[in-house]
């Protein structure tokens, strides 16, 4: 694959502002587009409407625009594209590659992950009960290569591990719209937090099922906060102050591990990046979480 076809992305949920984790991986995920001469955007995964609100997508954004962090392409909202998702469900559906499910969770737990009902055989009828959908995964060795971690491989277990692509409430699933959103944006190389690597082998039936290649992966370790958690909305990481935007470029690009010295003497934020860019070594990340 040519430089020229490379095409990344940025993918924040808007559960509140941005942080500087995910500042990190926006970093991470931009440079590496720019090392290649490629095309980066940005999308947000706006697909839980009680988790999230229009006021954190403006922020993000405008951390994002303050950062100098600017998608090539106008920016994609998931929370647009619940006819396509639906129509892919449809479609798998058809063609037995998912199923309906009413299964609860305590159900599930006490049958060691296996649906009593017979679900994936199409036996339970869910009636008047609420139901998700799960895409129908077979047993598999998934293996490829991540351009960081090096050869990657996982076991994918039939029925143990079908993920939901569509929830009890009627909100779209992570799992497929992520998929989704990839393939119709051309987006081959995927750069996101080793927080999701779990996920790979799942997602790359996915794409397999409808029809397109899986991208090329590269996992990032994930910025860890005092308490040694996962730097999130969720444990309350604070948000980013979008005025101190070129220290904290500094400082993530410090958190990669690239060679500061080669950032010296650079007076605004696109000279930073265009630096940082040229410069962008991410065998120098280091592969533990900090």
């Amino acid at each position: 694959m040519t430089d020229s076809h490379y095409r990344g992305r940025f993918a924040p949920s808007p559960t509140g502002p941005l942080h500087f984790g995910s500042l990190v991986t926006a970093v991470a995920s931009y440079l590496e587009a720019r090392s290649h001469k490629g095309t980066w955007l940005v999308r947000i995964e706006d697909l839980d409407p009680l988790r999230e609100s229009p006021e954190a997508t403006q922020r993000i954004l405008d951390s994002l625009d303050a950062h100098g962090l600017h998608s090539d392409e106008p920016v994609c909202f998931q929370s647009e594209r619940h006819a396509h998702y639906h129509a892919l469900i449809d479609r798998l559906l058809s063609q037995g590659l998912a199923y309906r499910c009413a299964c609860s969770r305590k159900q599930l737990q006490e049958n060691n992950g296996r649906h009593p009902e017979h679900c994936r055989e199409g036996e339970a009828e869910p009636g008047e009960r609420p139901f998700a959908v799960r895409f129908a995964l077979h047993d598999e060795r998934s293996t490829w290569h991540d351009q960081l971690l090096g050869p990657q491989s996982q076991t994918v277990h039939a029925e143990l591990d079908d993920p939901v692509i569509l929830r009890k409430e009627g909100f779209y699933a992570y799992q497929l719209a992520v998929v989704a959103d990839d393939i119709d944006q051309g987006i081959n190389h995927v750069v996101r937090g080793s927080d999701l690597l779990d996920m790979t082998a799942q997602q790359q039936q996915i794409y397999r099922s409808l029809g397109a290649p899986p991208p090329y992966w590269m996992h990032i370790p994930v910025i860890l906060n005092a308490e040694g958690q996962k730097l999130s909305k969720q444990n309350h990481a604070p948000a980013l102050d979008d005025r101190k935007a070129e220290d904290n470029l500094k400082q993530a690009l410090a958190a990669l591990g690239q060679d500061q010295r080669l950032l010296a003497g650079t007076s605004d934020i696109g000279t930073l990046l265009a630096r940082a860019a040229a410069n962008w070594a991410p065998e120098r990340i280091h592969l533990t979480a900090r």
